[in-house]
């Protein structure tokens, strides 16, 4: 899977931090957004592609082998195919792409990535490796404890505005007044990072509480809908692109649907270390920082979770609420990928009344598999209200077969 040997790479450095922009692949367009500018605040050049259809994925089928996790072929089919568009100068490009470090295939997208810009002769173009794990570094990109925090509250403000438009939307006065209502919010909060005023802690307790007022005096009727809990793997989920407009979908059938925070899934990931050293051992420095930092993220979901009490708000469940649903029913140690908290995300709907859940996943995607599809008789053991609906997404799969079969659900749900 690794480029040949003897192709130079150019590494991104400090020079092309003024010189060059940095292409992020989309996945959550609220976050990304938001993590966008809290890059730019950084002093770099950053833009979030939104490049999608059919021409993406064959781009992505040219390059990557089609038997890849279905996430990466899209990524990479989406930064080649916006690199391949005539819309960016190649000589000052760069892009960028997270890198685990975990079982999952996710750890290998940059290497595949890497392959892929080999074959379209775009060696020169700089990868950037997001991780914290020490993975990959560039002489040019830092990812700094101020960084990282910037990040966080992006992601704070983000999983804010997603959970208020989502429990917002479907019962609105004025059609399109929630979207209206986030986009105004971002804009503001993007201007914000830009200017190094988003980020304090006050500052983030102070706005995301706003945010909750503002949408609490968006008018509202009381009708009845059904409710649809989306999880699976990261990408897919979440992402347009990778689960064929879920989202724009459930919305045309008049659903009540909500996602789980992607604050769920940092410290999850964080967790996870915290797991394997107490059943395998390791380093106990690496202990001690994950420690730390698990203390730090439950500090920003607390802040999250006030402004999300607002009347008539009530939060979801927290990440150790939601963890501990899955005491019993599958092992803490089953973390490859979403692992057991894709098991727990779907109890902790089911316990918030979104019993009608669609569970989309990369079609081979094991974990999910485990995690998601093979543990639906279990969860309706504990739950037998739950209606649960595994779908898997690939480059050949229909979409009106997907849209039937989610269809059926909801006639099941009436």
């Amino acid at each position: 899977m690794l480029p040949a040997a003897n192709v130079k790479f150019t590494p991104f450095t400090e020079d092309m931090k003024k010189t060059h922009t940095i292409l992020i692949p989309g996945m959550l367009p609220m976050h990304f957004s938001l993590l966008q500018a809290a890059l730019v605040s950084c002093g770099y050049k950053a833009e979030v592609l939104h490049n999608t259809g059919r021409e993406v994925i064959e781009t992505g089928l040219k390059y990557v082998n089609n038997d890849i996790c279905y996430p990466a072929l899209l990524v990479i089919g989406q930064l080649i195919n916006a690199l391949e568009s005539g819309k960016y100068d190649l000589e000052h490009t760069a892009l960028i792409i997270t890198q685990t470090g975990g079982g999952c295939r996710a750890s290998n997208y940059i290497y595949l990535l890497r392959k892929a810009l080999e074959k379209a002769g775009l060696t020169h173009i700089p990868v950037i490796s997001l991780n914290v794990n020490g993975l990959e570094q560039q002489p040019g990109f830092h990812l700094d404890a101020s960084m990282v925090h910037k990040f966080l509250a992006a992601v704070v403000y983000g999983d804010t505005l997603m959970y208020l438009t989502n429990k917002t939307r479907p019962y609105e006065v004025v059609h399109g007044a929630a979207d209206r209502l986030a986009q105004k919010w971002l804009a503001r909060l993007s201007e914000a990072f830009k200017s190094g005023k988003a980020q304090a802690l006050g500052t983030i307790k102070q706005l995301t509480k706003a945010i909750a007022h503002e949408f609490a005096d968006l008018p509202i009727t009381n009708k009845e809908k059904i409710k649809v809990g989306i999880v699976g793997e990261i990408y897919i989920k979440y992402a347009a692109l990778g689960n064929n407009n879920l989202e724009a979908f459930l919305q045309r059938q008049n659903c009540e649907y909500m996602l789980p925070g992607l604050m769920n899934f940092i410290m999850y990931c964080v967790d996870t270390y915290l797991t394997d050293y107490k059943l395998y051992g390791g380093s106990f420095i690496k202990y001690s920082v994950n420690k730390s930092a698990m203390w730090y993220l439950k500090y920003m979901e607390g802040i999250l979770h006030q402004a999300l009490s607002i009347a008539p708000f009530s939060p979801p469940a927290t990440y150790e609420e939601t963890k501990a649903m899955a005491k019993g029913v599958i092992g803490y140690g089953n973390n490859m990928g979403e692992g057991w908290l894709l098991t727990a995300e779907m109890l902790e709907l089911v316990h918030s009344g979104y019993t009608n859940i669609i569970c989309a996943q990369p079609f081979g995607c094991l974990p999910n598999h485990i995690a998601g599809r093979g543990m639906i008789n279990k969860i309706k053991e504990i739950a037998e209200e739950a209606n649960i609906l595994a779908l898997d997404y690939d480059a050949s799969a229909a979409r009106v077969n997907q849209e039937n079969r989610i269809k059926l659900m909801l006639a099941t749900a009436k």
